[in-house]
């Protein structure tokens, strides 16, 4: 982990929001009006994501009827979307670093507070869900018990009001525009964890911007540091994801000299969005060569501005030429560090073989290379 920046301000209580910083709920919002819109014969692309984070129900609707000049009333379309949208809570997966986060803070006995724009009954529904979430909050308030919801500042004052705490020393943590400017407005620090891609420059007004729960840093807000970064990584849940190597070596190859084999990102769109861009490190197992050692980013790599998130491991090996169309399975182990640009081609590729010298020293670690046996790795060989 990188070396803690300098305090910021003391807080003596967190309030969450939920959908988007602590869930990941993006997927079903699309997953549920790509079907509705479908009805229409209109496509649900996501073009006016930004004018429904954050939002009531009842504005998010309202924007959509608008957006898509649908000829339905904003009524209606609640009516008809809600009982789709309840089927799906139970399938809501938290974001990653909500469980850790949610852990640490309550086993330090850190005062937290839940504050959303959705009614309570769902926020109930929802964290229903997810083992030991409900009982680790003081507080839960839903945007149908306060006359206003964000951007106003009221539900963040009566968290503090419940909480007997001045605003002042609350930290609030949001991924939406109207949740930081209601925080702000409340006289509170804000910690900005954007959910919608590419846009963080959009968050000026926060405290902080971070790329994902996982780059939290609480001792900056004189909260307890978390513990469980070793040797500069952090272990994760391990995943996977595979398929036939599809590119890669050209711009990797020619402009780098780091040699990278991108994987199609068809069919993974709701696994991409369930994990942060970053730098990423674990096993890939190729089926006509083995399994080794490899570095990853995923993301849209900000110094060439890629119009698309990819996946791109760096196979941490010399091989005798490329490897298009072979079938690649990763698992992802640890993480690194959040997506970054850079101020010159010479930086971004010193910090590249950083990355690997990192990945390379974490991978001989039991906590990790117990991972190079993974059966859906070695299946590929």
């Amino acid at each position: 982990m990188s070396t803690a920046q300098p305090l910021k301000k003391i807080a003596s209580c967190v309030i969450l929001d939920l959908d988007g910083t602590l869930l990941n709920t993006d997927g079903i919002v699309s997953d549920v009006l790509r079907v509705y819109l479908g009805k229409y014969g209109m496509q649900w692309d996501g073009r006016e994501v930004q004018k429904i984070v954050g939002k009531t129900p009842l504005e998010a609707a309202s924007a959509v009827v608008e957006a898509y000049g649908l000829s339905c009333t904003t009524s209606e379309l609640l009516s008809e979307i809600t009982p789709m949208f309840s089927n799906q809570w139970c399938n809501i997966k938290a974001l990653p670093g909500a469980n850790r986060l949610i852990k640490h803070l309550s086993g330090h006995r850190v005062s937290m507070a839940m504050a959303s724009n959705s009614p309570r009954e769902n926020i109930e529904t929802k964290i229903s869900f997810h083992q030991g979430w409900k009982e680790s909050f003081s507080v839960i308030i839903g945007g149908d018990e306060v006359g206003l919801g964000q951007p106003s500042p009221e539900i963040f004052l009566e968290v503090a009001k419940r909480l007997n705490v001045d605003p002042s020393s609350c930290l609030v943590i949001e991924d939406s525009l109207p949740g930081i400017t209601a925080g702000k407005a409340a006289g509170m620090e804000v910690v900005a964890v954007p959910s919608i891609p590419k846009q963080s420059h959009l968050y000026t007004s926060a405290d902080e911007v971070i790329n994902s729960l996982l780059d939290l840093q609480p001792e900056k807000w004189g909260l307890p540091p978390f513990q469980d970064w070793i040797k500069d990584t952090l272990p994760i849940e391990p995943w996977h994801i595979g398929g036939p190597v599809i590119k890669g070596f050209g711009r990797g190859s020619k402009i780098l000299g780091i040699p990278t084999a991108n994987l199609s990102t068809e069919g993974y769109g709701s696994l991409l969005s369930e994990h942060p861009s970053g730098v990423y490190f674990g096993w890939a197992g190729l089926s006509k060569r083995g399994v080794f050692k490899m570095v990853m980013s995923i993301g849209w790599n900000p110094y060439f501005n890629n119009t698309e998130k990819t996946i791109e491991p760096w196979l941490l090996h010399d091989f005798d030429g490329d490897f298009y169309g072979e079938e690649l399975r990763l698992i992802i182990v640890g993480y690194i560090r959040p997506e970054a640009n850079f101020s010159s081609l010479q930086s971004l590729i010193e910090k590249i073989h950083h990355d690997r010298k990192v990945a390379e020293e974490a991978l001989d670690l039991l906590l990790f290379s117990k991972y190079k046996d993974d059966p859906y790795v070695k299946s590929s060989t």
